[in-house]
């Protein structure tokens, strides 16, 4: 059976991991923040098409954050999840930058953790690493601000919230959200890692629920499946199937308002090996168990956050022990990997990070790249490839053998080669902290590696991937021979897991012996890593003989439930103000001679669409739908839109407002 955490062991073994003093009181805080970025004519980052640029918002990105304060050893953590493609090494390093100003050493790379839950619908370009930059059309300093301000808010806010609390576990199995897209790779496996996933996923999910006295403030629930339920033809704004789980949980069910002035319930949907688990179960881009991606969207998001609150519910077993934490930085492209953890039993070596030939043929279960190209080894176009191709030097290409070389990124310093592995100890539960997207079978290698050290149960330990930085995927030697699209995507070659298991395995023995490694270099920033060729907005005009607000079409004087509310207004461009914490729309109900905000940018039910219509002047306008619910209240309503404008001539950015009719809801 799957190694699911049905409430974590003891577990005996190896010098066991021992706390020095009893059971720990904490302190917990949660914080939640926006970091929705530019709403508009901003690429996107996951799929790496350089058409697919943002032009709305369905819903707006969060960045959720826990404090944990340990009161016996005074140790602590700050874990933050994103919602966003990637977490990039150039995000850690300005939160890190910015937490040092506001609390001196309180938080450094040692105890902040953050993570991506890997949505495939979210602005980019927030990386210093070229390879991840190119679809944006190089670095977006305002993507990046918004993220890193974001973060910094939630963390912020969580700090703050700090009080006595408790903290529970539970676990169980979620089978129906997930599916393998890679199973000719995780077939050449030995059959005792398949035998761990019987049905080729992993359906683990592990839920830790945060407590104030009696009150309920927030959960983090970790599983496995990668945030493409949106297809790469989308063009909207979302947290994919993650943020609607969470958005499902905190708004519905626990009916926080996120534009409140507090932190309300917090509901975090981190990754663990999500490398090879798909949500589109039928195995085709925005297929299953629908044909239609939005509600995929949801009913994967809905179906993770049923489960985590089932788990929730019933998570008993309390977290007892010790805080603490270990980062290192480690040079992927030069690790000599002892013969412990390769498969033949000899010594082997990583090598500099190398994009192979499947990588750009894409994951055809869930974004498929240039057309023509295929999967898998040997590759039909491998000697066209070969003979065309000098970029990459023989004994590079030879030590990444059998992957068909194509771009040497660590050599142009496009990719990166120095990472940070991080591992976190919450009581008895241990996260790897990840900058990568793993197998479930590479992750499950890892952290037989890192139990084993500890001398705890395997159950214990939880792979979180998109952790601190960013480097493609990571599959065991046996998965990357068959060179699918996780092979060729894995940088350093051939033995890159068994460097991952080596490696943490280092920092799950530091943190046995409570010692302290040496932290290492980190890594630099390439000369390129700020380059941005995407144009900036020059100006906006309302058109001839029109004003901005103005509404092109109107809502009708009534609706029912079930029916869609679309109004049309003239608008500048969304990149002028990003509304960071605000919204660009609302739907206000009337109630006691009063309009107050009922919905926002950030529902399910609303989407707001920005459309060029003159590129020569300017002009836009804006598109809010509304979705009505049948149980929204019968009542008055209208449509608002808020925008901002800026003058060509004085580049002065001003805000407006257009309102729409009042109508029935019935």
């Amino acid at each position: 059976m799957a190694a699911a955490a049905g409430g974590l062991a003891l577990g005996t073994g190896r010098a066991a991991a021992a706390d020095t003093h009893g059971p720990s009181a904490y302190l917990v805080g949660r914080g939640i923040a926006d970091i929705t970025g530019a709403a508009a004519e901003s690429g996107m980052m996951g799929y790496s098409k350089f058409d697919q640029q943002t032009s709305g918002i369905h819903q707006r990105l969060r960045a959720r954050a826990f404090v944990i304060v340990d009161l016996a050893s005074g140790n602590r953590i700050a874990w933050c999840n994103t919602d966003q493609g990637i977490l990039p090494f150039a995000v850690f390093r300005a939160v890190l930058a910015r937490l040092t100003a506001a609390f001196g050493s309180v938080y450094s790379e040692q105890n902040v953790s953050l993570s991506a839950t890997h949505t495939h619908a979210g602005p980019g370009g927030c990386s210093h690493d070229l390879a991840y930059n190119l679809a944006t059309l190089g670095f977006q300093r305002q993507n990046f601000d918004t993220v890193v301000d974001g973060i910094v808010e939630a963390i912020s806010t969580a700090h703050a919230d700090l009080k006595p609390g408790t903290i529970t576990l539970g676990g169980g199995e979620l089978t129906d959200a997930s599916v393998n897209r890679s199973l000719p790779a995780f077939e050449r496996n030995p059959q005792a890692d398949k035998d761990v996933y019987p049905l080729g996923i992993d359906p683990a999910m592990t839920v830790l629920r945060f407590r104030q006295g009696g009150t309920d403030i927030g959960a983090i629930s970790w599983f496995p499946t990668h945030g493409t339920s949106m297809s790469n033809g989308n063009t909207l704004i979302s947290g994919d199937n993650k943020g609607y789980a969470a958005y499902a949980w905190e708004h519905d069910t626990a009916g926080v308002r996120y534009l409140d002035d507090r932190p309300g319930f917090v509901a975090a949907f981190p990754q663990t090996n999500a490398g090879d688990m798909s949500p589109n179960l039928n195995l085709r881009p925005g297929s299953g168990p629908t044909d239609d991606e939005f509600e995929n969207t949801r009913l994967i998001g809905l179906r993770q956050s049923v489960t985590a609150q089932r788990i929730h519910a019933s998570a008993t077993t309390p977290i007892r022990g010790g805080i603490d934490s270990r980062l290192r930085y480690v040079d992927m492209s030069q690790v000599q990997v002892d013969g412990r953890y390769t498969p033949d039993g000899r010594t082997h070596h990583t090598s500099s990070g190398v994009i192979g030939l499947s990588t750009l043929a894409g994951s055809v279960e869930d974004g498929p790249g240039i057309p023509g190209l295929i999967e898998g080894t040997p590759s039909p176009l491998a000697p066209l490839i070969e003979h065309i191709n000098s970029a990459v030097p023989q004994w590079l290409a030879d030590e990444q053998s059998p992957k068909t070389s194509v771009v040497p990124g660590g050599l142009l310093r496009a990719t990166p080669d120095v990472l940070p592995l991080q591992l976190l100890k919450i009581g008895q539960l241990y996260l790897v902290g990840g900058p990568a997207e793993y197998t479930i079978v590479a992750g499950l290698r890892i952290r037989r590696a890192v139990a084993e050290e500890l001398g705890v149960p395997l159950e214990n330990v939880l792979m979180q991937g998109y952790t601190n930085g960013y480097s493609q995927y990571v599959t065991t030697p046996e998965e990357y021979d068959s060179q699918q699209y996780e092979g060729a995507s894995t940088l350093f070659g051939r033995y890159t897991t068994p460097a991952y298991q080596q490696e943490f395995a280092k920092l799950a023995s530091a943190m046995r012996e409570n010692i302290r490694l040496p932290l290492g270099t980190p890594p630099t920033s390439p000369a390129v890593g700020t380059l941005n060729v995407q144009p900036s907005v020059v100006l906006d005009s309302p058109g001839l003989l029109r004003s901005y607000g103005q509404l092109l079409t109107d809502a009708a004087p009534g609706y029912r439930a079930g029916q869609r509310a679309t109004v049309v207004f003239v608008t500048g461009h969304p990149k002028n103000d990003l509304h960071r914490g605000g919204t660009f729309l609302e739907i206000q109900r009337r109630k006691d001679g009063e309009w107050a905000r009922y919905l926002d940018d950030g529902d399910w039910q609303t989407t707001y669409r920005w459309r060029r219509t003159n590129a020569v002047t300017g002009e836009s306008t804006a598109t809010i739908t509304w979705d009505i619910a049948p149980d929204t209240p019968p009542g008055t309503y209208r449509i608002v839109h808020y925008g901002n404008a800026k003058n060509g001539l004085t580049g002065v950015i001003g805000a407006f407002t257009g309102t729409s009719r009042p109508f029935i809801v019935s």
